[in-house]
């Protein structure tokens, strides 16, 4: 896949070992840090500071209140924010072994995407983020963590899952999972987890808490605000909220339980090898897609800004190869000499038949605006700076062909997620991490 296309959600992470290290290490991180600034809790030689804990509390209560969902007690917010640093430290230490590094023009390039999602420029951004009182620093290695994760979860995870065209063909062959294909369901999530090898009293006193939280949302809790302080999820501290899900990324066990849930109400407790899951239905739609499309057969030349060439010395040097082409010269040639995109430079430039939504929206647009054989403007994404042009159009019937990527996707995603739930617990589990503070604990 181009690296301007859409890129695929990802909720997942790799399963590695992670050694525990010895108290002595422990102690010598915890004596790197300041006096100052407390110690709560040891991960692994790495440390979490209380002024860590601090700003991210803050950071949490103004999404939480963004998101309009009540924040739980202080005390149980911050245990469970812990808990999610904790995680994401594992991962960003795993990743730094693994030699996964940011450049500051990623990030550079990632803030700017940002900005542009909200309608805004750069420097009007970097003025919102100091009204709401962000550092804008801080909110740069926010995105340089999060942008480190999910190098690391893409390589190790993503890529690493196959799905045949055996289990593509017989997820077809289903008459039930066929007719689901196009149906989407809106989820809340709770998860009381129970560890590998567990006990039975362990996973009594798991389901104890199950049973407890449930009775709880039955009296008229907030679903949402019982996520947040009680859920051992992965997407705990946005409410539990799943977000839209394909029926064929989801379960087997959610998806044979919310089929027969009204929207709204809250299932039963279900048992899986992870834990105790709570489910809330908040929506269902139906996602059926028209047979035949229009597909735009297209080319282009991308330059990506970097260290040695600026937005403005990219732009010059497109518009000077567009005018090239305008007065003659071969598109495809200048592709295969200038384009960045070594993906499709070898093929002078060219995409091949690309369908709706398949692209980037700045991408899309432009592309959308142009008559066959006509050459864009330099156009701006994420990815850089693009010479886009249209070659051809024509009504393709997709059906099959987006019923079987449509399908190879959906169990994707759904392998990605159950791999991840166990790979979050293998790695939290095998982690040393000693909090130091009781109020914490």
């Amino acid at each position: 896949m181009h690296a301007f296309l859409k890129s695929a959600a990802l909720g997942m992470a790799l399963t590695v070992l992670m050694l525990s290290l010895p108290s002595a290490l422990a102690t010598a991180a915890a004596q790197r840090v300041s006096d100052i600034d407390r110690i709560v809790v040891v991960v692994n030689d790495d440390v979490i500071t209380e002024s860590e804990l601090i700003q991210r509390l803050r950071e949490t209560r103004k999404q939480l209140e963004m998101e309009k969902i009540s924040a739980p007690p202080d005390a149980a917010l911050r245990k469970q924010l812990l808990e999610r640093m904790v995680l994401e430290r594992l991962q960003l230490q795993l990743a730094a072994q693994s030699g996964i590094r940011i450049s500051e023009s990623d990030v550079d390039r990632a803030f700017e995407t940002v900005a542009l999602r909200n309608k805004l420029g750069v420097e009007e951004f970097r003025k919102v983020l100091a009204q709401k009182g962000m550092d804008v620093a801080a909110y740069r290695n926010q995105l340089r963590d999060q942008m480190t994760i999910q190098q690391l979860l893409e390589r190790e995870i993503s890529n690493r899952i196959t799905v045949t065209d055996n289990e593509v063909e017989n997820f077809l062959e289903n008459p039930q999972s066929r007719a689901d294909m196009d149906v989407t369901y809106q989820l809340s999530h709770i998860l009381i987890g129970i560890p590998e090898a567990a006990s039975p009293e362990a996973i009594q006193a798991a389901r104890k808490r199950a049973e407890d939280i449930h009775r709880q949302l039955a009296g008229g809790a907030n679903f949402e605000q019982t996520a947040v302080s009680q859920s051992q999820g992965a997407d705990a501290l946005k409410g539990g909220n799943l977000g839209w899900k394909k029926a064929g990324e989801l379960p087997e066990l959610f998806l044979a339980t919310i089929k027969n849930m009204a929207v709204g109400s809250v299932s039963e407790i279900l048992r899986s090898p992870n834990g105790f899951h709570i489910l809330k239905l908040n929506g269902k739609r139906g996602g059926d897609q028209a047979e035949a499309v229009t597909q735009t057969h297209v080319r282009h030349i991308l330059l990506k800004p970097s260290e040695i060439q600026s937005l403005d010395d990219a732009r010059q040097k497109l518009s000077g190869l567009r005018e090239r082409i305008e007065n003659g010269e071969d598109f495809a040639a200048l592709a295969r000499a200038h384009s960045d995109d070594t993906g499709s430079a070898a093929n002078g430039g060219d995409l091949g038949w690309a369908n709706p939504g398949q692209m980037v929206p700045e991408f899309e647009k432009a592309m959308n605006a142009l008559q066959p054989n006509q050459l864009s403007q330099p156009v701006k994404t994420p990815f850089g700076l693009h010479l886009i042009q249209v070659l051809g159009r024509r009504s393709h019937d997709v059906t099959q062909e987006r019923e079987f990527a449509a399908a190879r996707q959906q169990i994707h995603a759904r392998k990605a997620d159950e791999r991840y739930e166990q790979w979050a617990r293998q790695l939290r589990n095998e982690a040393f991490v000693e909090y130091l503070l009781e109020e914490v604990n």
